[in-house]
């Protein structure tokens, strides 16, 4: 069960800042970046949309698939490189801004969340079938 409300936790970020995105991009471009890298057109509004909508689309399949062990090991994993990304471009080249780095806080709370819920997952997965693979 609690790797399951982990799995939830991860629904929430991608649904609560994709829908953000979607939404209200031209809100998100002009509290996020800053104001040497803002550029408000119709075209980088769409981009922001899409952006949103994909990351609304893997939330709404993060709620309705039931993820194992590996899945969010593996999840975790692969959030790494977010973290570079989020210091490279606040620290190195200035584009986010402070409430840019929402991105990095979420990234944070999913990356708790996997590990978290790979724990429980292995647990659940062990009392189930016996055989863990991750």
């Amino acid at each position: 069960m609690l790797a399951r409300i982990c799995q939830f936790l991860i629904a929430l970020v991608f649904l609560g800042l994709g829908g953000w995105a979607l939404f209200f991009p031209g809100h998100v471009m002009d509290l996020a970046f800053t104001q040497a890298y803002r550029n408000d057109t119709y075209v980088a509004r769409f981009m922001m949309a899409c952006f949103g909508a994909q990351a609304v689309m893997f939330g709404i399949m993060a709620l309705v698939v039931r993820w194992e062990a590996r899945a969010l090991a593996v999840f975790a994993v692969v959030l790494i490189p977010f973290f570079v990304f989020n210091w490279y471009f606040h620290y190195e080249v200035p584009v986010l801004t402070s409430i840019g780095m929402l991105d990095f806080a979420g990234n944070l709370i999913m990356f708790v969340a996997c590990l978290i819920g790979w724990r429980a997952a292995r647990k659940d997965e062990k009392g189930i079938g016996g055989i863990v693979r991750l």
